[in-house]
């Protein structure tokens, strides 16, 4: 059951991203609240995961493949749609790739992204990689730059309400890319025993 909504949540998010490009308010309204829905299925994936005991490693790495989708999906768009610079999509992309290589060397060894098995050892790494603090900062502001970048750019929308919907959600896009890339350091650090 986890697995299918995260796999429904991959599909939802691609089919939400590719109709941005269609810009009319109805459009975007819907893709506003379907954006929030892609969010929200994001957490019922691992809810469902431990309240069905149906976690596993495969569930993860099912889970950080719809992540990674969606979240370059959303990043690449906006960049084609000019609501973001280049070098944001860029990092997210070099980001997912190198931590996730590094990440599936670990899975081979038995090591996990999170949880008792996880290729973090030291404590400030768990801290930056795991801890609920770091992984809902990150999870918030990445989903409130999503949804307040696709409501700010909606067609109609009055410069009262544009101008600071837009201003909080490029804040939270500068937050959210500033934990991808930290969050990342300590699996490169930690991950130099696999290579």
């Amino acid at each position: 059951m986890a697995n299918l909504v995260s796999l429904l949540r991959t599909l939802l998010g691609l089919l939400t991203v590719s109709l941005l490009f269609y810009p009319s308010t109805a459009m975007y309204v819907g893709c506003f609240v379907a954006t929030i829905v892609v969010i929200a299925m994001d957490a019922l994936d691992g809810y469902l995961a431990r309240k069905l005991n149906e976690s596993s490693k495969m569930g993860a790495v099912i889970d950080i493949l719809g992540d990674r989708i969606v979240e370059q999906v959303y990043w690449v768009a906006f960049v084609a749609l000019g609501w973001v610079p280049l070098w944001i999509a860029l990092t997210v992309i070099v980001r997912g790739i190198v931590v996730d290589g590094i990440r599936s060397m670990a899975f081979e060894q038995g090591f996990t992204a999170f949880g008792s098995s996880s290729l973090q050892q030291g404590a400030l790494a768990k801290f930056i990689v795991a801890s609920n603090f770091s992984r809902t900062t990150y999870a918030v502001c990445k989903a409130a730059a999503f949804a307040l970048l696709v409501l700010g750019h909606t067609p109609g929308l009055t410069s009262n309400w544009q101008i600071p919907i837009l201003n909080i959600g490029t804040v939270c896009a500068y937050i959210a890319i500033f934990f991808c890339v930290v969050r990342g350091i300590p699996v490169l650090i930690e991950g130099r025993r696999f290579f």
